[in-house]
């Protein structure tokens, strides 16, 4: 699953862990890194928007945009990201089994939930 094409990550900027893990990935992806461009969704509403991708969708689930334009979201959107970093190539492999991947997405979207609803930004 190795891919080094470059993606566009729409993150949220205003959370202090997805800027703590952005550092991460980018420590992580060393020289690598230039094939990553961080975007945060807030100042790419309407880029997002233009993709199909509503801002609320964009805050609860990381987004990637492929090169061809296709957007991967959620667990996907992470082995996408973890493609691009050698040492997290089998762990992006592992994640996406049939149930690791739905065990994934369920906790995800529940820390998510629960961190939106403490910041006063989740929306129903």
């Amino acid at each position: 699953m190795s891919d080094n094409t470059p993606i566009n990550v729409f993150y949220d900027a205003v959370c202090p862990g997805c800027r703590k893990d952005r550092r991460r990935f980018e420590r992580w992806a060393g020289k690598r890194g230039h094939a990553i461009v961080w975007c945060d969704v807030t100042e790419h509403q309407q880029l997002l928007r233009d993709k199909g991708v509503a801002p609320e969708a964009a805050l609860r689930s990381l987004h990637i945009e492929k090169s061809d334009g296709q957007i991967i979201e959620g667990i996907d959107a992470y082995r996408l990201l973890m493609s691009h970093i050698p040492i997290f190539r089998p762990l992006a492999w592992l994640i996406g089994l049939p149930g690791i991947k739905g065990a994934l997405r369920w906790y995800y979207d529940r820390w998510v939930k629960q961190r939106l609803k403490r910041e006063g930004r989740w929306s129903e």
